[in-house]
């Protein structure tokens, strides 16, 4: 049953119908959507699609989004594991309208997704700004570690991953074009998708919420250009952690709503806050097809003035290093290579200078694309090359079936001929991850903490 205190919380809130809201989540009906990772999908080998990815529908406002006639176990779909799409909620594809309506991308954008474990508005970002630089960002530690996992699988080499508070954005004064805030909520908009939530939920964590919200905010403002743009969500229907804070926001901020065009048969109901009439978007679950959520976005008008940032010096590869890599595999002028620990990553040129920026203010788990390591004369290829979307046509592969792909990503042996050597592991036409050819066996090297467990 849902909590009589939210139902009536909500009571007079524009668009709620609490009868067909009730029984929406008394229906049971579960809603599959997922987003395809674009690059990588124009480059799969159709012919081997599983049937339930093909016979799909798009989501209106999401150019690569698509919803599934049913669930399938993604666990045992190999291009799940090759970054071919993401599973994500429909009503949160809604990012990639906001970001349409509100912000041109005819020059690369600085962006900072400053919540964002699991990886789902990041890898959205990562595909509309492929020409921009992606901070994503995750205070908890092993959240941070989910969110790595799933940016490396999208496979772009232009986010840098890093676990912090966010206060300690605070001194990237005037940095970032773009900034969104998925902000912790009290998740009753998941009380469909995660019943659990609903014996969670209570009004003090909605107050207390909304407290850490406005500290989230607080501590980023400073990181937006003027005329930046500044995106905030929840999966909340509670209007103090929604409209409430939006007046918050203008308040404290003097932010400029921005008014969205949002079609009719969308069925998203556009609110306003009480007091400055701000515009936000209201997601319904017994009214669109997906879950509870909102959204609104502001433009900086204010200036501020910009802070100087001392920046960390990199280490970089030696003459050596550098010629026994590009033996390996030959990279383009547009990457500068740099060392991270005993590892080499490759960054384009253009964000060089951004790097140093952000380490001497932030702690990066990951930038640009891994690519390997070198022991003597051995040149050793990381996982996130495998699975990056760089040129790697000049390197051994060997196309697997689904059975030898998923034994493949149980890191269990397999039988298949191939290249002596390093050879790339592919599904569809989409590498998985690396395997050593030897005269008498296959080293399968598929990260051993990404595995399939089950049979």
């Amino acid at each position: 049953m849902l909590p009589q205190s939210l139902l009536h919380s909500l009571e007079g809130v524009k668009g709620f119908d609490r009868a067909a809201f009730e029984a929406v989540h008394q229906s049971g009906e579960q809603v599959t959507s997922i987003r395809l990772n674009p690059i990588k999908w124009q480059n799969i080998k159709t012919e081997s699609l599983p049937s339930v990815i093909i016979h799909k529908s798009p989501v209106s406002w999401c150019e690569h989004g698509f919803y599934l006639n049913e669930r399938p176990s993604f666990t045992f779909d190999p291009l799940f594991h090759a970054g071919a799409y993401y599973v994500q909620e429909a009503s949160s594809m809604f990012l990639w309208q906001v970001l349409k309506q509100t912000i041109s991308n005819d020059s690369p954008k600085k962006v900072l997704d400053l919540c964002a474990a699991p990886g789902g508005k990041s890898t959205l970002l990562a595909s509309y700004f492929n020409n921009g630089l992606i901070v994503s960002n995750e205070v908890i530690k092993s959240r941070a570690a989910i969110l790595t996992e799933n940016i490396t699988k999208w496979g772009g080499d232009h986010v840098i991953v890093t676990n912090n508070d966010p206060s300690h954005f605070h001194s990237l004064k005037n940095y970032f074009d773009v900034i969104v805030i998925d902000a912790p909520c009290s998740g009753s908009g998941l009380f469909r998708k995660d019943p659990n939530a609903v014996n969670e939920w209570n009004e003090e964590n909605v107050t207390l919420c909304s407290l850490r919200q406005q500290r989230i905010i607080a501590d980023m403002v400073s990181s937006l250009k003027t005329d930046g743009i500044f995106i905030y969500s929840t999966c909340s229907y509670s209007v103090e952690e929604d409209e409430n804070m939006l007046d918050f926001i203008i308040n404290q901020f003097q932010l400029t709503s921005c008014r969205l065009q949002v079609k009719e048969d969308w069925k998203i109901i556009e609110t306003e806050s009480l007091q400055h009439k701000a515009f936000g978007y209201r997601f319904y679950p017994d009214k669109i097809k997906g879950e509870g959520f909102f959204i609104a976005a502001f433009k900086k008008t204010n200036v501020d003035d910009d802070q100087f940032i001392n920046e960390q010096n990199i280490l970089m590869p030696s003459k050596q290093e550098v010629q026994q890599i590009q033996s390996f595999i030959s990279l383009s002028d547009e990457y500068v290579l740099f060392k991270q620990s005993d590892y080499f990553r490759a960054i384009k040129k253009e964000w060089m200078h951004d790097l140093k920026l952000l380490a001497n203010q932030l702690y990066i788990k990951k930038a640009g694309v891994e690519l390997g390591t070198i022991k003597g004369k051995d040149f050793i290829p990381s996982h996130e090359l495998a699975l990056s979307m760089m040129q790697k046509q000049s390197l051994s592969g060997i196309e697997l079936d689904k059975e030898q792909a998923l034994q493949y990503l149980r890191r269990k042996d397999i039988f298949v001929h191939g290249n002596k050597g390093w050879n790339l592991m592919m599904y569809c036409g989409l590498t998985l991850g690396w395997a050593k050819v030897l005269p008498n066996r296959i080293n399968n090297y598929y990260p051993p903490e990404w595995r399939i467990l089950k049979d």
